[in-house]
């Protein structure tokens, strides 16, 4: 495998800032404790490292992260692990949520909150200034629903202003909301959930890949029923991959403009999704993997 190739290079839009297309999300790196997901520190804090070390060694260039995983934890981690950062590393990290005591995903959108969480960002990543923040919109937060985000936006494109952020990206927002956003600062990329199996954006997908925006999809190895499950490990098994490689394969090649960030705590299910990035999927894969959304489509009317 390459450790150079990883699904090629995308640059985002009017701005010299190159990734390559496979990446990493450091989210479960996080602990558990009882049923508070992605909180405390992981069991195996050398593991962890491990994880963070191995992506960097094969090439990933482009690490999604936030300070309300863990919290905190996950940013201390990526610090320890991989401070003084390569040059060519691209971190992005996410705002406007907090976590209750419950291990519950409150919203954060004030203009307070956002500075804080800027402020808590560089800090525990060890860094004058942020490559990239997203804003996750929190009106619901379960999925995308309307609601104007002109205050937090126009917070963050202060902050920009200020040195502290260079770009700013949206997360789990409508095609509305890209529109009036893209109004108040220019939108780098937008991240929403997305796989081969729940594909609702597929149209924004297309707007955003005609104006050079990346499209980064979160959840992107879930929420398979048997039937999409079935489909998926019959491609594997003709092409001699896993159901989850070709599931991140199918994302490389739907669009020119899609990063993708699969998160692992193993070094070997890392090397198992960095592979995906060599994998090509032929045509009659591709017909049977595009008939799961249409089948999943129909089965929800």
């Amino acid at each position: 495998m390459s450790t150079l190739n990883l699904g090629g290079q995308f640059t985002f839009p009017d701005i010299s800032l190159t990734v390559r297309r496979m990446g990493y999300g450091a989210m479960q790196l996080a602990g558990r404790d009882g049923n508070k997901l992605v909180w405390g520190p992981p069991r195996d804090i050398d593991g962890a490292i491990a994880v963070l070390r191995e992506a960097v060694t094969r090439g990933v260039n482009h690490i999604d992260t936030s300070d309300f995983y863990g919290p905190h934890i996950t940013n201390q981690l990526i610090r320890r692990a991989l401070h003084p950062y390569p040059t060519d590393l691209v971190i992005v990290t996410k705002v406007s949520a907090r976590r209750g005591e419950d291990g519950s995903w409150l919203p954060a959108m004030s203009p307070a909150e956002l500075t804080q969480a800027v402020h808590d960002n560089l800090r525990n990543l060890g860094l004058d200034v942020l490559d990239v923040v997203n804003l996750r919109s929190m009106f619901d937060v379960h999925g995308p629903a309307e609601g104007s985000l002109e205050e937090p936006l126009t917070a963050l494109a202060q902050l920009r202003e200020k040195g502290l952020i260079r770009h700013i990206g949206l997360s789990n927002v409508t095609r509305k909301q890209v529109e009036d956003g893209g109004k108040i600062v220019p939108i780098v990329c937008v991240q929403n959930a997305y796989n081969v199996a729940h594909r609702a954006d597929d149209p924004l997908i297309d707007e955003l890949e005609k104006q050079g925006i990346a499209y980064v999809p979160y959840f992107p190895l879930g929420g398979f029923n048997l039937l999409q499950s079935t489909a998926l490990s019959a491609v594997g098994q003709n092409l001699k991959a896993t159901p989850m490689q070709v599931a991140l394969a199918w994302l490389l090649q739907r669009s020119s403009n899609m990063l993708l960030i699969p998160g692992t705590s193993s070094v070997e299910h890392l090397r198992e999704n960095l592979a995906a990035a060599e994998l090509t999927l032929p045509p009659d894969a591709l017909k049977v993997l595009d008939e799961i959304a249409s089948k999943t489509e129909a089965a929800q009317h």
